[in-house]
């Protein structure tokens, strides 16, 4: 019979109380996509992985802890396992894709003990029915290593608990992303999960080539291989019209049907006419006071001297809310531009558009077109299944 001494008996027995992983887990290669901040561009790495390995095996994704969700008449769930859901059609549930969403006062009821049930089992057992069947799960987390902390489900603690290997996304550069990886990559060890590799996002183009190679000699010091770097790509940086509407609220006037009209520019129309007019520019978002008619006269000349669709604005936004006179409306409906009517100030609004987070929309289709692209070019996809 095995013995052992009563202090080692004490420093094993949390393992023994630990939520044992089903055995699916077991049998099915994961990939846990972690990053070093919010918006490093997690979804992107792992919808581009998805999209070019989804025809070469069986995947399955799961977002075990999301902050930012949407309510459907499903329930509610993780915007980016909708996404995911939406595009991939992985033939996975959507309610195991989103097992735990952090709702408002859902850390203070964790923290006071008014949330009785394990949040661990609940991620275990929603992980163990997407993996079913599957040969690849990928599995995204939500902001850095330590984030989630809090309700005991941090980034690093998550891995753990499924036992899968990290991919990190990092921003582009040399030193903020070293510095960022290191400290992410502590957290990750302390808990017993290996990280497999880097991939940077929104590297300058002109010096792609220069961060690719210097920052691979940097993360080779901290034993950590450089798996990628992807270019910064603009177009997916800027909202759609659909995105602005969604976040900002307000009234729908005219062009319901273009509300996917991409937004490279922003202008606030605070300025004369003969200035204004110099700075329209295609796919620029104009957002000026409902009662500028001069302005809206000028965006409204500029729609129609334009030789084709690619050459409008992508749509107004008109402030303190009010409407244009019916006789500018008129002129505003035998266009296609979308016009959104807000409460608050022109102010008030960029600065609310500003401090959007862009977020890859399921009908964002050549966004979506382009992620796929960028990953199979700028990511070695078979250095990273190989490492999994």
């Amino acid at each position: 019979m095995l013995t052992c001494g009563r202090s080692r008996f004490l420093r094993l027995l949390p393992l023994f109380l630990l939520p044992q992983p089903p055995e699916d887990r077991k049998n099915v290669k994961k990939l846990f996509i972690a990053a070093t901040g919010q918006n490093a561009g997690k979804t992107t790495v792992s919808l581009g992985l998805i999209m070019n390995l989804e025809d070469q095996m069986k995947v399955g994704f799961i977002k075990p802890v999301g902050q930012r969700y949407l309510e459907t008449p499903r329930g509610r769930f993780d915007e980016d396992a909708i996404l995911i859901d939406e595009v991939c059609k992985l033939d996975c549930n959507l309610d195991y894709m989103s097992p735990v969403t952090v709702g408002k006062g859902f850390t203070r009821d964790y923290i006071l003990g008014r949330i009785t049930h394990s949040l661990d089992q609940q991620i275990l057992d929603a992980f163990a029915k997407i993996a079913d069947g599957k040969e690849l799960v990928v599995i995204e987390g939500t902001g850095h290593a330590g984030v989630g902390s809090v309700i005991g489900l941090s980034n690093a603690r998550v891995g753990s608990l499924l036992g899968a290997p990290v991919l990190i996304v990092a921003p582009g550069g040399i030193g903020l992303p070293i510095d960022e990886v290191a400290l992410n990559l502590e957290l990750f060890r302390k808990e017993g999960v290996r990280v497999v590799g880097v991939v940077l996002n929104k590297v300058a183009p002109a010096k792609l080539d220069m961060v690719n190679d210097i920052t691979r000699k940097g993360l080779e010091k901290m034993g950590v291989p450089l798996c990628g770097a992807i270019p910064e790509e603009p177009f997916l940086s800027g909202p759609t019209m659909r995105q602005i509407l969604g976040e900002i609220g307000g009234r729908l006037i005219n062009g319901p049907d273009y509300l996917d009209n991409h937004i490279e520019r922003i202008v606030v129309g605070a300025m004369t006419p003969h200035q204004f007019l110099d700075y329209l520019a295609p796919n620029m978002l104009v957002i000026t006071g409902g009662d500028r008619e001069d302005l809206i006269l000028g965006v409204m000349s500029s729609y129609v001297v334009s030789a084709a669709p690619a050459e409008h604005v992508a749509g107004m936004v008109l402030t303190g809310g009010i409407a244009p006179h019916r006789n500018i409306m008129q002129l505003i409906s035998r266009t296609t531009m979308p016009v959104i009517v807000v409460q608050e100030n022109s102010y008030q609004t960029a600065s609310r558009i500003h401090d959007l987070t862009t977020k890859i929309q399921p009908t964002d289709m050549a966004k979506i077109a382009m992620v796929s692209r960028m990953v199979r070019q700028h990511v070695d996809l078979a250095g990273v299944c190989e490492r999994i």
